[in-house]
């Protein structure tokens, strides 16, 4: 049975490199980058950013599924993987049996909750979303400094990443249309992710989902991950793992653990 694997923030596919060859025993696991991500491409984009919206990114991992032969597989999105994975399920209800997401809230629960302790925590979605072309040329002086900052920075420092995974990182994001695009993913999650939101405020993720966050990093602290999906999913479980952000780099067995239960069902 096939399964897709999403990743977050500035990372790449490659962040599953210690939980996709184990899945890999009993799923078809196919692990892509984001639009704007690693080696994907990387479209122009203009005042909407809607060629960096979820829904663009979303049909982006539809087609690449059916173009493997998969109509309907099971989705695990991390970070801005599982902001793609949610937009997914609710315009391609069909493709997805079942959904997890970590180490998130929804993006519009998020926002309309941001407070001092938020804003210093995640500074980086208000630093993003500066209009063009203030944090590329910020972040385009020195991307392997930021990179480093943003990936240590939650509390737990550099030492979970493999230095293998770290340098693919590094090359990636050290290219400026990956630093374009990946400002572009958070100018639209501000606007016209926000919009696409809005008017489907009625539809509601009806397949299973389930819901993992570390406990020592800040959806933990300053969200309720398991009551905020509950308010736009039918069908949730989930808790917190012993990790910061980086659940599947921190703790891959535990991660696993939880899946493999999840799918199993």
């Amino acid at each position: 049975p096939p399964v897709l694997l999403l990743h977050g923030y500035p990372q790449t596919h490659v962040m599953w490199h210690r939980v996709a060859p184990a899945l890999a025993h009993q799923y078809s696991v196919v692990c892509a980058d984001l639009r704007g991500y690693g080696d994907s491409g990387k479209p122009a984009s203009d005042a909407t950013h809607a060629a960096y919206s979820k829904r663009a990114m979303a049909a982006d991992m539809v087609e690449l599924m059916r173009n493997l032969g998969h109509s309907q597989f099971r989705l695990v999105g991390h970070d801005r993987g599982g902001r793609v994975a949610h937009r997914l399920c609710l315009d391609h209800p069909d493709a997805v049996s079942q959904l997890a997401v970590l180490d998130i809230s929804p993006t519009r629960t998020m926002f309309a909750h941001t407070d001092q302790a938020f804003a210093t925590a995640y500074y980086h979605w208000f630093f993003l979303i500066q209009p063009f072309d203030l944090p590329e040329r910020l972040i385009g002086a020195d991307p392997k400094y930021y990179l480093e900052r943003k990936l240590g920075g939650w509390g737990t420092g550099l030492a979970h990443f493999d230095p293998r995974a770290l340098a693919e990182y590094t090359r990636c994001y050290s290219d400026p249309a990956t630093i374009h695009a990946s400002c572009e993913d958070y100018r639209a999650a501000a606007s016209i992710d926000l919009d696409h939101d809005r008017a489907d405020e009625a539809k509601r993720i009806e397949c299973p989902l389930l819901v993992l966050w570390g406990e020592n990093g800040v959806v933990n602290r300053l969200f309720k991950p398991l009551d905020d999906w509950r308010a736009v999913a039918s069908d949730v479980r989930g808790r917190s793992l012993p990790c910061g952000h980086y659940l599947a780099e921190e703790v891959p067995d535990e991660t696993l653990r939880e899946l493999k239960a999840f799918f199993a069902v």
